[in-house]
């Protein structure tokens, strides 16, 4: 059983550098494969099937199925439109009958039906009002949808059954000029980054304000890009200062703040006590090892160019869907 990663970014037609998506042998950092994917920034996995799923981030947006063979290799399936333009984030509910997209250029939310071969069905489109760029979607432990709008400094909320409806609360009104981005919940509370402020904030279930602390203690402009929980820690991405923010959790203390490996960290993963940060700006996938939660820096990298998700996986020796 191999651990990979899938390394997306922004191509050549896309303001960028990389050829795709790229295949990534984690701990030795060998490349083992390249598939052409225009403007694919972010990926998901399907969480049983051999199949991964990748915007196309342009003016026309689309969304990308592809096959997982076995070693790990990809099969392009089908290829649809996101339903707006821009789309920057993408996520497949826990049972894998779903999967939203977050459209960043017209704010608008599309979520897809996903069939029995992780093929796209049915879908729901939700545009929104103008001045909207929507940011990250995610399935929330209560059977809600959750998006954030960093134009409209709100958290959309979607009820996903049969099939999906505007929560009848309607958004979550963050503070102003925020710009939320990427969020992540822990126990009974939400954390979310604002990229145009350049604080990290906590909510309790009731989505009610908590805190609100800077995410980086470097001078100059911040904005902070991914966000994540693990093991009693919150980690998020500062780019400007280029570091890499560790806060414990639930009070938000931060506990250390480090150099990311590179320019511009866009966003970063963990697996198999490693960080791995796509800094899009250097063109690279730095590795910082991870002792008791904090992130070190030991000089290694994997080069790529325009870098801007890293999705690890466990790859088993397995054939794709038909």
């Amino acid at each position: 059983m191999a651990e990979l990663a899938y390394i997306g970014g922004y191509t050549p037609d896309t303001d960028g550098s990389g050829p795709g998506i790229t295949q990534v042998e984690l701990g030795s950092l060998a490349r083992l494969g390249e598939t052409p994917a225009s403007g694919a920034s972010f990926l998901a996995a399907h969480p049983r099937l051999p199949v991964l799923y990748a915007v196309g981030e342009s003016g026309q947006g689309t969304v990308s199925v592809f096959a997982r063979t076995a070693g790990g290799a990809l099969s392009p399936l089908a290829r649809r439109s996101s339903e707006g333009s821009s789309p920057c984030h993408l996520a497949v509910d826990p049972t894998g009958t779903w999967l939203a997209v977050a459209n960043y250029g017209d704010g608008t939310v599309s979520v897809h039906g996903i069939d029995a071969a992780g093929l796209l069905t049915d879908v729901w489109i939700f545009p929104y009002r103008e001045g909207a760029h929507a940011h990250q979607a995610v399935f929330g432990p209560d059977g809600v949808l959750y998006v954030t709008d960093l134009g409209a400094d709100e958290v959309r909320r979607y009820l996903v059954g049969d099939r999906v409806v505007p929560h009848p609360d309607g958004p979550v009104r963050l503070a102003p000029g925020m710009g939320p981005r990427h969020m992540a919940h822990a126990g009974d509370r939400w954390y979310v980054a604002g990229e145009l402020d350049g604080t990290v904030r906590a909510y309790d279930a009731g989505w009610r304000e908590l805190l609100a602390v800077p995410a980086s203690d470097a001078a100059g402009e911040n904005h902070p890009s991914h966000l994540e929980v693990r093991d009693g820690f919150g980690y998020v991405a500062n780019r400007g200062p280029d570091t890499i923010s560790v806060f414990s959790l639930p009070g938000l203390e931060r506990i250390a703040e480090v150099p990311c490996g590179g320019a511009w960290p866009r966003h970063f993963a963990i697996a198999g006590g490693r960080m791995y940060v796509a800094n899009q700006r250097s063109g690279e996938v730095a590795v910082l090892r991870l002792k008791d939660g904090i992130p070190h820096a030991e000089g290694e990298r994997f080069t790529v160019g325009t870098p801007s998700c890293v999705l690890p996986l466990r790859e088993r020796s397995r054939t794709a869907p038909a």
